[in-house]
């Protein structure tokens, strides 16, 4: 895999970005001037940013694995070490399936009902591959998301959900907090 070179990625025009990030050559970013990436970060090949008017936020130690998307005109927020396995898809923008409006983006939005919702997704989360986020959902901190799961409501605080729609199957170990603290100690 191939990274952007620091002057490449400075002449990305990001809003805002840390040190020691990582990004594929063959990675995608539309509205870079509304994209935030912190301190060591890393997205892959193929995967697709495209920031709507509210952004895109990326937190502090965050793996954006191939293949991943994340789309839509309200914020998407990432915090310091989520781990967004490949294929993943995270959306703040849904076009209404109902037939009650016309759907795609080269219709005039006097003729669609989009559903846009912010995204959050906490410190410590990760998901599975394959895996798609839907408009307004808050992932709590340390949250696990099963591979192939559909998430389209809140998830708690260090619960581990699989499924379509996702439901709740347990609960996540926080022993990764001291963890945290070490790295922190470590970084200093």
């Amino acid at each position: 895999m191939a990274f952007l070179n620091h002057y490449k990625v400075s002449n990305l025009n990001l809003l805002s970005v840390g040190m020691n990030v990582l990004i594929s050559d063959k990675a995608s970013i539309y509205g870079a001037e509304r994209i935030t990436i912190g301190n060591n970060v890393r997205i892959d090949d193929f995967c697709i940013l495209s920031a709507g008017m509210e952004g895109i936020f990326i937190g502090n130690y965050v793996h954006i694995a191939c293949f991943s998307s994340l789309i839509g005109e309200k914020e998407i927020r990432i915090d310091d070490y989520a781990n967004i396995s490949s294929r993943v898809s995270i959306y703040s923008s849904s076009d209404d399936y109902s037939g009650n409006s016309m759907t795609n983006p080269m219709i005039q939005n006097l003729y669609k009902q989009v559903d846009n919702r912010r995204v959050a997704i906490k410190k410590h989360c990760i998901i599975g591959a394959g895996s798609i986020i839907l408009p307004g959902v808050t992932l709590g901190e340390g949250c696990a998301i099963g591979a192939l799961s559909l998430v389209k409501d809140d998830c708690e605080e260090f619960g581990i959900y699989t499924g379509i729609p996702v439901k709740k199957k347990g609960q996540r170990s926080k022993r990764i907090l001291e963890i945290e603290n070490n790295l922190k100690k470590n970084d200093n």
